[in-house]
C-alpha cells in the first residue's frame, strides 16, 4: 500500500501496514474512499519501541490517515449526535501530561479518565456546540450571549477544534455549560492508548470493553506498573500481534540523552561506567549535565526524580527551607501531586466532576493561593486544557524521619496532595519535562542492592526512565546537596487561563 507522505524506517513502514490491515479488517480501509458500519473489531495490537524509535510519530501518521478516511476523532469535553454509520477514533494516554505532550505535536489526545467518563451539557449548549461542529445549520440563540459572542466562538473554533475553548472565547466558564459527568455507557471504535507500558491489567480491560480495536503504543524498557509484579499488558497479547520498533529515528539519532538511554541495554555495563558515559556526553554537549548539587530552581517546576521514598521526603524538604516557607502554610508557586480523591461512595458524581477536570492520581499541580471558602485552593492542573481549578483540598506535607505530616489545607473532602517538588522515577512515567535532574545517589544505592525486574537490572529500568523523561535536557546529579534558589516562588510563568471551573465539594 502506499505509505503516508513522510520518512519512515522499514520497521515503521511495516507496522503501518500491519495495523492498516487489522483496520481493513475492521471496516476502515485507508485506501479507499468510504467506510463499513462497525462490526466486531480487529482485538489488541501492541506497537513497541524504546525511546527514539518513532512511536509517537507512527501514532500521528494513523491518526492523521483515519482522519483522512472519515473517521471521526471523539473528544473528551463533547461528544457529537451518534450516527448510526459513523466510524469513530480516540487517543488516549494514562496521564494529562502524556496527553498535552501528545497534543503539542498535533495528535487529539485525552487521558484514559476522560473518555471513560463523557459530559453532559445544558440543552441550550448542546445546540450551541452542534451549531461550531457543523451538525447544526441555524445558528441558535442561546440566553446571556451576543452575536458578537457567538462570533468569537466561531472564530475561536475554526482556528482550533475545541468546544470548550469556543464556548470559552464567548465569555463562558465550564460549569456554564457542563452539567455534570457520566460513565461511557456506549462502546466507541479505535482506540489508540500512547505511553501503555503505564496500563494495568484492570485498565486493559476498561479499555477493551470500550474499544473493539485497541492500539497500544508503549516502551517496554520502562518500569512495570507496581501491581503487576514486573509484567505489562504487552505480556499479555499473542506475539503474532506485537510489532517492534528497532531502528533509533533519524530525528533522535545523535541525541546524547537518547544515547545514554539506549547504552542501558548493554549486559556488561555497571554504574561505574555508566556514569563515566554520562561524565563524557556532558564535556562534548550542553544537552547533558553533571551536576554537584540539585537545582532548588528547577524543583518548582520540574521534579527531582529520585528512587527511594525517604530520598524524596528529604529533598521536599530542603526545597521548602530554601525558599522560605512558612511551616503552616503553603507558598503560591509550590508544586504538588494529585494523590486521589477522598469522597465517599454518595459523592460519586463530586468525584468525577474533580477526575474529569484533570485532578487524577498522579496529576501535577501548581498551587496558586486560597481559595474563596476555608479549606478550598486555586490549582493550575499541568498539561490540563483548562488548566485552573478551585477544589477542596486535603495537602499533606510528609515530614522525615517518621513525624507527623503537616496539612496546611484540611477539608472535610476533595482532592488530595503530596508535595511535588520530588516524586519517584515510577510516578514519572508517562510525563516529560523539558530539564529532568537524576538523583544519581538514589540510583547508586539500587545497583548496591542488586536488585533486578523482568531479568534486568532495576538501576537500569529506572535510569532508563528518569533519562528518558527529559525533552531537551538531562542534569546527573552526583551529590546529596541542593544548590540554593536564584529566585522566589511565584506563578507568573503560567499561562493565564481561558476559563476557570469551580469544583466544590459537598459537606457532610
Amino acid at each position: 500500500m502506499p505509505l503516508p507522505a513522510l520518512q519512515f524506517s522499514d520497521d515503521q513502514a511495516l507496522a503501518f501496514d500491519r495495523v492498516a490491515a487489522a483496520l481493513k479488517g475492521a471496516g476502515v480501509d485507508l485506501d479507499a474512499p468510504g467506510l463499513a458500519p462497525a462490526g466486531a473489531g480487529a482485538g489488541v495490537l501492541a506497537v513497541m519501541g524504546k525511546a527514539g524509535s518513532g512511536k509517537t510519530m507512527l501514532l500521528a501518521a494513523l491518526t492523521r490517515a483515519l482522519v483522512a478516511a472519515g473517521v471521526e476523532t471523539v473528544s473528551a469535553d463533547w461528544e457529537g449526535r451518534r450516527r448510526r454509520d459513523r466510524r469513530t477514533l480516540a487517543v488516549l494516554a494514562p496521564t494529562n501530561k502524556a496527553a498535552s505532550v501528545l497534543r503539542s505535536q498535533g495528535v487529539p489526545a485525552t487521558t484514559i479518565h476522560r473518555i471513560l467518563y463523557t459530559p453532559v451539557y445544558d440543552p441550550q449548549y448542546e445546540r450551541l456546540a452542534e451549531w461550531l461542529a457543523g451538525q447544526r445549520a441555524e445558528r441558535p440563540a442561546v440566553e446571556g450571549l451576543t452575536e458578537a459572542a457567538l462570533d468569537r466562538a466561531k472564530a475561536f473554533y475554526d482556528a482550533v477544534p475545541s468546544i470548550p475553548g469556543a464556548l470559552a472565547a464567548a465569555g463562558l466558564r465550564g460549569s456554564d455549560f457542563i452539567k455534570g459527568w457520566k460513565r461511557r455507557d456506549e462502546p466507541l471504535d479505535i482506540g489508540f492508548v500512547d505511553e501503555a507500558s503505564m496500563l494495568d491489567d484492570r485498565g486493559l480491560a476498561d479499555l477493551r470493553e470500550i474499544f473493539p480495536t485497541l492500539v497500544l503504543f508503549g516502551d517496554p524498557a520502562q518500569l512495570a506498573p507496581v501491581n503487576q509484579s514486573g509484567a505489562m499488558v504487552f505480556d499479555a497479547v499473542p506475539a503474532a500481534r506485537r510489532l517492534s520498533l528497532a531502528r533509533i529515528h533519524r530525528q533522535a539519532a545523535g541525541n546524547p540523552i537518547l544515547d545514554l538511554a539506549h547504552a542501558l541495554a548493554d549486559p556488561e555495563l555497571t554504574f561505574e561506567a555508566f556514569e563515566d558515559r554520562v561524565a563524557e556526553a556532558a564535556a562534548r554537549d550542553p544537552r547533558v549535565v553533571v551536576a554537584p548539587r540539585v537545582s532548588a530552581d528547577l524543583m518548582a517546576r520540574s521534579p527531582v526524580l529520585v528512587w527511594r521514598n525517604a530520598t524524596r521526603v528529604r529533598l521536599i524538604q530542603a526545597f521548602r527551607a530554601a525558599f522560605g516557607c512558612p511551616a503552616d502554610a503553603l507558598l503560591p508557586g509550590e508544586p504538588l501531586i494529585c494523590d486521589g480523591i477522598e469522597l465517599p461512595l454518595k459523592h460519586r458524581r463530586k468525584r468525577i466532576d474533580l477526575e474529569a477536570r484533570g485532578l487524577i492520581k498522579g496529576a501535577q499541580v501548581i498551587y496558586l493561593g486560597p481559595g474563596r471558602s476555608p479549606g478550598f485552593s486555586r490549582l493550575h492542573v499541568v498539561g490540563a486544557e483548562q488548566p485552573q481549578v478551585s477544589a477542596a483540598s486535603i495537602v499533606k506535607i510528609e515530614q522525615a524521619d517518621g513525624e507527623e505530616p503537616f496539612i496546611p489545607f484540611a477539608a472535610h473532602m476533595g482532592a488530595a496532595f503530596l508535595h511535588g517538588a520530588a516524586v519517584t522515577i515510577h510516578k514519572a512515567q508517562g510525563s516529560q519535562w523539558d530539564e529532568v535532574q537524576v538523583f544519581a545517589p538514589d540510583l547508586f544505592a539500587a545497583a548496591a542492592a542488586g536488585r533486578s525486574e523482568a531479568g534486568i537490572a532495576l538501576w537500569k529500568r529506572l535510569a532508563y526512565v528518569a533519562i528518558t523523561r527529559a525533552q531537551t535536557r538531562l542534569y546527573w546529579v552526583t551529590r546529596a546537596m541542593l544548590a540554593r534558589p536564584t529566585r522566589p516562588l511565584g506563578i507568573d510563568d503560567l499561562r493565564a487561563p481561558e476559563a476557570t471551573l469551580s469544583l466544590a465539594a459537598p459537606e457532610g
